[in-house]
């Protein structure tokens, strides 16, 4: 037995509504024992918008914390001394502003230490992969060549000012929440940093005994789930793959810059909305494959709720997530031993198999021109879509199980969901209001000449090739917000739409009795109506996680509709011109960020104003059942929740709705 290790950094990912109520989260989750923050910020945070920009109508404090100027980051951070804290902040297009507000209030905090003083006591990690955005997340701003720019500039300011920052978590989670195997997850992930450590190498912003310790920086940001074996062979094919590429690719000689240093999140893709109590099981096996091999083991962990699937979890929901954390390190003997699975057979045959198949699939990238050819080419979404089109399928098929789901669906009345609106947290429906009118209050007191002096020099540093985050925490100094920040260098920039990778995403291999029946019936209705059944599959609003909208539009294709889907953040205004223009038979609406009592209506008040209003309405998403009650009784034809699993049949009750609404039999 060796002496007993220190256990991971223990996080519980949070914010939600205001920089106030999220502040009292946090001081209460550190009081619980948490050993770090991460912080969660609204989608237009996240995208680059203020809470009175139209694109954010319904999204404000629904997710995360809105965080759209630097009086609202020092309420999120009051009375919380950051230079005594291990911070993460899920931000990626707008990292480098995040990390300027977060640094200057550090610095007012510190009014006796020197902006550099201060700076360099700082410790953290800004989330800050863009690529995984354009394949799955779908918060991405700028066009991939200005973001990898934006991200190396951050990489080398903060290597040498704000030494004990990494500046980049180059994230896989989400990758497997859009369906990808572990090989995929490997390579994706490893193709991402090999394209963010060529662009800031290229830069010439790093001299080489510098770029030693940008690798060494560089941590990642992982998925584990429930194969806990599988996912600990991962692990350990991870840490193999990077101490490799570092060495041979980079010529990195101290393996201590070399360890492949990673912090989790478990899945909460398997997590269930049918017997969501299976959860806690679920997290805490998805825990192990992340802790129990020394060797590959997390820095850093954060787990989700029982109860995510539902909808926002409570604070008495997100302490269960920690305890779990705290059982395993404190009450377990796991971290008294050495690595258990040296010498297993079983493991290095395993990890044997992932490392050489991650290695093809990296290989295949780089042949393309890297990870930024093979999103501009949409190959690696077109992959995603089809590995999860393929787990679906199997799913269904009842070949995958998934307890509770497609096997043993008998229950008990569970305590847990028996009031299912207190089982979830509400966001304030009043952060929206109070978001906006403290943006007003900020603009009027500010220094309006400053502001505008900061952005223009914004704009010229960004069209001539200067390192941003100088300008940007000018900017931030003098009182500029997010929304001015982001839309400055959209003007220099330029707008991206990602690929949704539907067109080319392989479906069902083959067509069962169900799919069959209903392929006749899109084709019987297509024909009574006089034409193919069209179906516009719309994601309103800034949420950009498209995984399900993107299976639906697959198997919509698969059943034989002509569907119409052109990605993530619309407008409500948008969403209905589009289906003015294809004249469609059915709108289905995807919304998973909570923000759908505000979206919804704005569709079907847009269609009844074109003269639509009887094109049928479906919604689906993580819905609570009361706001999908409204949701009916304002007119929408069908809503469908995470527990609504089988696609096929979801298919089904779309031809049922188009003939209701056409008054087919």
């Amino acid at each position: 037995m060796t002496a007993k290790d220190r256990p991971w950094v223990m996080r519980t990912y949070a914010g939600h509504s205001t920089a106030e109520a999220s502040n009292a989260l946090y001081r209460t989750n550190l009081a619980k024992g948490q050993t770090g923050l991460s912080v969660a910020f609204d989608l237009p945070t996240q995208t680059g918008y203020d809470p009175d920009s139209p694109l954010a109508r319904g999204e404000v404090g629904k997710v995360g914390v809105p965080v759209p100027h630097l009086g609202e980051m020092r309420k999120l951070f009051n009375e919380i001394p950051l230079t005594e804290m291990n911070t993460s902040m899920t931000i990626n297009a707008t990292a480098m502003w995040l990390l300027a507000m977060y640094q200057v209030v550090a610095e007012e905090q510190n009014p006796d230490l020197s902006p550099s003083e201060v700076a360099h006591q700082l410790a953290g990690t800004t989330q800050n992969d863009i690529i995984k955005e354009y394949l799955s997340r779908g918060t991405y701003v700028f066009p991939p060549e200005h973001s990898l720019r934006l991200i190396a500039d951050m990489i080398a300011y903060t290597v040498h000012e704000i030494p004990k920052w990494n500046p980049i978590n180059i994230c896989s989670y989400h990758l497997q929440e859009a369906g990808a195997t572990p090989t995929q997850e490997l390579a994706y992930a490893l193709c991402t940093a090999i394209a963010v450590l060529d662009q800031v190498k290229n830069s010439g912003q790093v001299n080489d005994e510098d770029f030693e310790k940008v690798v060494g920086r560089i941590s990642f940001f992982v998925n584990a789930g429930v194969r806990f074996i599988e996912e600990t062979c991962k692990m350990r094919a991870f840490v193999e793959l990077w101490d490799e590429i570092t060495r041979e690719r980079y010529g990195v000689q101290d393996p201590k810059m070399r360890r492949f240093r990673y912090g989790v999140q478990v899945n909460s893709l398997g997590l269930t909305e049918a017997q969501p109590e299976n959860n806690v099981q679920r997290i805490v096996l998805e825990m192990l494959g992340v802790t129990l091999s020394k060797k590959a083991r997390a820095r850093a962990v954060q787990l989700p709720a029982w109860n995510e699937a539902l909808g926002l979890p409570r604070p008495w929901d997100q302490q269960w997530s920690l305890r779990l954390q705290q059982v395993l390190a404190f009450e377990s003997d796991l971290l008294e031993y050495d690595d258990i699975f040296d010498g297993s057979h079983v493991i290095e045959a395993k990890v044997k198999e992932l490392v050489d198949g991650a290695k093809a699939e990296i290989d295949r990238v780089q042949a393309m021109g890297g990870a930024i050819a093979a999103v501009d080419s949409g190959y690696m979404k077109q992959e995603l879509v089809s590995a999860h089109a393929a787990r679906r399928s199997r799913i269904e098929a009842g070949d995958e199980v998934i307890v509770g789901v497609n096997k043993y669906e008998t229950t008990e009345p569970s305590p847990l969901t028996a009031n299912l609106d207190e089982a979830i947290m509400t966001a304030d429906p009043k952060a929206e209001e109070s978001a906006i009118a403290s943006v007003e209050a900020w603009k009027a007191q500010r220094d309006q000449a400053e502001v505008d002096e900061a952005l223009a020099k914004l704009a010229n540093d960004a069209k001539s090739g200067v390192n941003l985050m100088t300008a940007t925490l000018a900017a931030a100094r003098a009182g500029a917000t997010t929304g001015e920040w982001a839309g400055t260098l959209r003007e220099v920039f330029g707008e991206f739409r990602a690929p949704t990778g539907v067109a080319g995403a392989v479906g069902v291999a083959e067509a069962g009795a169900e799919l069959t029946a209903v392929r006749d019936a899109v084709k019987r209705t297509g024909e009574e109506l006089g034409g193919r059944l069209r179906l516009l599959v719309g994601k309103p609003g800034l949420d950009g996680h498209s995984n399900g909208a993107e299976q639906v539009a697959v198997r919509a294709r698969d059943a034989g509709f002509e569907v119409i889907y052109q990605g993530i953040r619309l407008t409500p205004e948008q969403i209905v011109a589009a289906a003015v223009a294809e004249d469609v038979h059915c709108v289905g609406l995807s919304i998973l960020s909570g923000s759908h009592m505000e979206l919804v209506p704005a569709v079907l008040e847009g269609l009844k104003a074109q003269g639509m209003a009887d094109v049928p309405v479906i919604v689906g998403g993580i819905i609570p059942e009361s706001d999908g009650r409204k949701l009916v009784e304002l007119g929408v034809a069908a809503v469908y929740t995470p527990k609504d699993f089988g696609l096929t049949e979801i298919m089904g009750g779309i031809v049922d709705v188009i003939r209701k609404a056409n008054g087919l039999g």
